[in-house]
């Protein structure tokens, strides 16, 4: 079984704050050189997707609500959805905080297809309770792959089973972008090969493909046109590093739109060191080209650190080494070389404007003290005042920052005004999503 959370960040952002549902929503960096995260379906409607610059997407769409994104909400989130799943089978792989593939050959249900589909409607429905009102897609199948494409199939809000057997039927109309590996370079090599569908790899000689794309790329790609996928799904083990990757949507060529996203990764990354209290010497940027073929480059720092500004700016460094023009289909950080202590940065601090950028991009805290001016508000960060009560930051600028009063609970609110400085407006913990509103 595959499942994806829909919109994952958006849909929780929806949940959250009643007045933005229905409404385009827009999740990620808010500043010029912020990059979405994740765009709702209302706002997918304007061509706003994952990846684009967020300059792009307001102009795409000027009346979405842009939010920098509340990881502790997600991850929360996460965390019910995953336990749900592995009370389904102790083999869950997560993909991601939103994603991941389930063996259900390894649980104590049986797997034939009747069986297999009650079990995914009782496992979105629960997820759908326990989470407050997020939906998931499921695909459920022979292989990793099929399950994949099958929960893209009825998306949003989808189940979709292919049953053993069929797999090359529901694979041969599809074009063969489907295929995992084939991104716009490849899909061209193809196309003058007369080949645009699944079905016309699937008759295709691999002796030709190969001498297109190369041996390993051109065998593995026959055998996935054919539904072949022999990868088992394999649980989680203890860390001996932390990463972040994500696989765009279409390859991406822009140095500021990658640097961007590094900026992203890297700050995730120094999180989750920060919060299990670990510290890493061996930054590693991984990327994936245009063709498939994947590199890693690693620095190896004089010290330990969790800071997620040495951490970018690192990879940073070494992303500027690398030749994109043709495009990277994948980016990923990470951090080795893990201890349990952290050595104070001893090189410069970045320069204010390029760390606020950094700040934007990275989801900071809700509020950050500054050592000389006033507080600043991230747009979507939750917020308590000491008369008016929970609320979200709707914006700020110019020594104000207005506040919507709602919860997820309450339906829309009023908004007010109030100074960046007001003694009784305070940053407000993130809930889980069983836990009441005050």
């Amino acid at each position: 079984m595959h499942l994806d959370l829909d919109a994952f960040f958006a849909a929780v952002e929806q949940r959250d704050k009643p007045s933005l549902r229905g409404r385009p929503v827009v999740v990620g960096g808010t500043t010029g050189r912020g990059v979405v995260a994740t765009a709702s379906y209302e706002a997918r409607v304007f061509g706003v997707r994952s990846a684009m610059r967020t300059v792009e997407a307001r102009a795409r769409c000027p009346h979405a609500a842009f939010l920098s994104g509340r990881f502790d909400a997600y991850r929360e989130s996460s965390r019910v959805v995953m336990a749900r799943l592995r009370e389904v089978s102790p083999l869950v792989e997560p993909l991601s905080l939103d994603e991941a593939f389930v063996d259900l050959a390894a649980g104590t249900t049986a797997v034939d297809v009747a069986t297999v589909r009650a079990l995914a409607e009782e496992v979105r429905a629960d997820i759908t309770r326990l989470t407050g009102g997020l939906v998931a897609s499921v695909g459920i199948a022979s292989s990793k792959l099929m399950a994949k494409i099958a929960s893209e199939i009825d998306k949003p809000d989808g189940l979709h089973v292919v049953e053993p057997g069929t797999e090359v039927d529901v694979l041969a109309p599809m074009s063969v972008t489907a295929i995992p590996g084939v991104g716009p370079a490849t899909t061209e090599r193809l196309r003058r090969l007369g080949l645009r569908t699944v079905g016309d790899l699937q008759q295709a000689d691999v002796t030709e493909l190969t001498s297109v794309l190369g041996t390993a790329h051109g065998t593995s790609l026959h055998a996935l046109a054919r539904g072949v996928d022999h990868r088992a799904v394999v649980s989680e083990r203890e860390a001996k590093s932390v990463s972040v990757e994500d696989t765009f949507e279409t390859d991406l060529t822009d140095p500021a739109v990658l640097a961007g996203i590094v900026d992203r990764m890297a700050a995730r990354v120094g999180d989750r060191l920060t919060r299990a209290g670990l510290s890493g010497r061996t930054v590693t940027l991984k990327i994936r080209h245009h063709d498939f073929q994947t590199h890693t480059r690693s620095s190896t720092l004089a010290g330990p650190t969790d800071d997620r500004r040495v951490l970018a700016r690192t990879a940073r460094r070494m992303l500027a080494e690398i030749d994109v023009s043709g495009g990277l289909r994948l980016v990923g950080v990470g951090v080795s070389g893990l201890a349990d202590w952290v050595q104070d940065d001893l090189f410069a601090e970045l320069d204010d404007a390029e760390e606020a950028a950094a700040a934007a991009l990275a989801d900071e805290p809700a509020v950050v003290e500054e050592d000389h001016g006033p507080r600043r508000w991230s747009p979507g960060a939750d917020v308590l005042h000491a008369d008016h009560g929970p609320g979200w930051v709707w914006g700020s600028g110019l020594g104000r920052v207005t506040v919507r009063f709602e919860t997820r609970d309450t339906g829309p609110g009023p908004v007010r005004t109030f100074s960046v400085d007001d003694p009784d407006l305070q940053p407000r913990p993130v809930l889980s999503p069983a836990e009441t509103e005050p």
